[in-house]
């Protein structure tokens, strides 16, 4: 299945999708045409993600500022029947973006994998429904855009704990900030 959602971009694909171990996420690299004013890139495309039978009906998009490098949010997720399909790309700074898969029918279930993404890379990340999202930031003043196919429905909204050792996530730095909520989400039982 990985294999058949590579793309790499053409003249008529304006994005490259890069499959990644967890099913169904695909690490996106927009293709940037420069000149002498600067460039132009494609980061958000309809039509391809359709033709690769990705959610494409983003609904509600958020930014997140955060001031200080080693800031942890995470590990987010919203349960049935409001899961959520996500896009996202950081736009300042640096972050360590981590996807847990808890779809318990996924061939990934209980992995987790982790992305640098940054402004200079502009990368983007594609995290299907049932996974648990956060990330790490690397730099002071990072900044993160993020695309959702589902409205922000609180009583549906859920986290498993950054630090549970079902997943031995690997964090590049010390916790410098966290919320409360984040700190107290629970172990996962599978």
């Amino acid at each position: 299945m990985a294999e058949a959602l590579a793309v790499q971009a053409s003249p008529n694909k304006k994005l490259k999708f890069t499959p990644t171990s967890i099913d169904r996420a695909l690490l996106i690299q927009s293709q940037p045409l420069a000149d002498e004013r600067g460039y132009f890139a494609r980061v958000w495309c309809q039509q391809e993600f359709a033709e690769l039978g990705l959610n494409t009906d983003l609904v509600q998009c958020n930014l997140s500022h955060n001031h200080q490098r080693g800031t942890l949010r995470g590990m987010h997720y919203q349960r049935a029947p409001f899961e959520e399909a996500k896009v996202v790309r950081c736009t300042q700074g640096s972050i360590y973006d981590v996807i847990i898969d808890l779809r318990s029918d996924s061939p990934s279930f209980m992995h987790w994998q982790a992305f640098e993404l940054s402004a200079d890379n502009q990368q983007m990340l594609y995290i299907p429904e049932g996974c648990a999202h956060g990330f790490q930031t690397l730099t002071d003043s990072a900044q993160i855009f993020y695309q959702m196919s589902q409205p922000y429905h609180p009583e549906y909204a859920s986290g498993v704990r950054w630090n549970d050792p079902a997943w031995d996530i690997e964090w590049p730095l010390p916790v410098s900030r966290i919320s409360h909520q984040d700190q107290t989400h629970p172990d996962f039982n599978s």
